[in-house]
């Protein structure tokens, strides 16, 4: 449990913290990845060595419920990372209040609600290499419903998203936590669902604390870009400044408006590369579908 805690914290400031204190130039970023590999190796060989482990980790051998984690780890970076990325553009991007954003986030509920009465019918009937390829597929078609945002995108652009992300996670979800327990032993069963939900948290753990340090990085990025764009000697670009000078009572009120469109546009920028980076890599994670195995035709559901 220490070698979790040491490792999982280190780990989770190192991503947070990485861009701002330039990766492994600074001793901070070092210290701490140095303590996450201690944590990390200290688990692991408690956990593999120890008579009675609290994490029964040789589980994660087991090839079908290897894939399982993995995937499970792609849910949590999705479903956490959506549901972190989504409020902060409505905020910063719509001005959208609290409530406002509550009511966007509300619709990701909607298909679980629908599609929960049917679900021991689903799990019965359904290949589960069918179940969780269409819905980790779904899952990653919401991110790339998404990488065309701009500045005037309000939440009804994420509605579609939404229901489609709500769909593939109740697929995926519901089906991987039947597959968690069919690839284990009985004996085993309530480690392996403690490490599935483990991976599903640590995935949202990553994504939250990843998905802050690539926004800074990419934010710089596309400031940068725009801004090598413009040439002070150009026509167009004096004449616009000129007109945002009436408006703003003055040059030095057009520049600073000019500023801040900059800062605007390159949000909206990275928030498209946010649902692209993680459409991308839960795409990758649909071939280990393949490992499943299908489930008892007597199955009952199992909720985790």
């Amino acid at each position: 449990i220490a070698g979790l805690i040491l490792g999982l914290g280190a780990l989770t400031v190192l991503l947070e913290e990485g861009h701002r204190e330039e990766w492994f130039e600074s001793a901070l970023i070092r210290w701490l990845a140095l303590i996450a590999v201690i944590g990390f190796a200290s688990l692991i060989y408690g956990q593999l060595n120890a008579s009675k482990p609290v994490l029964k980790l040789r589980l994660l051998l087991n090839r079908q419920f290897g894939s399982v984690a993995v995937m499970a780890l792609a849910l949590g970076m999705v479903m956490y990372g959506s549901t972190y990325v989504i409020p902060q553009f409505l905020a910063i991007i719509s001005d959208y209040n609290a409530f406002q954003t509550g009511l966007v986030i509300f619709w990701m509920g909607i298909p679980a609600f629908v599609l929960m009465p049917i679900l021991p019918f689903m799990i019965r009937r359904l290949h589960i290499r069918i179940a969780v390829g269409v819905g980790m597929l779904l899952m990653a078609a919401s991110c790339f419903v998404s990488i065309s945002l701009t500045a005037e995108s309000g939440g009804a652009v994420f509605i579609e998203s939404q229901l489609i992300r709500g769909v593939g996670m109740i697929l995926a979800m519901m089906f991987l936590n039947q597959a968690t327990v069919a690839s284990v032993a009985k004996t085993d069963a309530g480690d392996a669902s403690g490490i599935f939900n483990a991976a599903r948290n640590l995935g949202g753990s990553f994504a939250l604390a990843g998905l802050a340090s690539f926004q800074d990085q990419r934010i710089w990025h596309h400031s940068r870009r725009m801004e090598e764009t413009l040439n002070a000697n150009s026509a167009s670009l004096q004449i616009y400044l000129d007109e945002l000078a009436k408006s703003f009572g003055g040059m030095e009120g057009a520049m600073s408006m000019l500023g801040r469109t900059i800062q605007r546009d390159a949000f909206v920028m990275t928030y498209n590369d946010v649902f692209l980076v993680m459409g991308v890599l839960t795409l990758m994670t649909v071939p280990l579908v393949i490992f499943l195995k299908p489930l008892p035709k007597n199955v009952s559901l199992s909720m985790h």
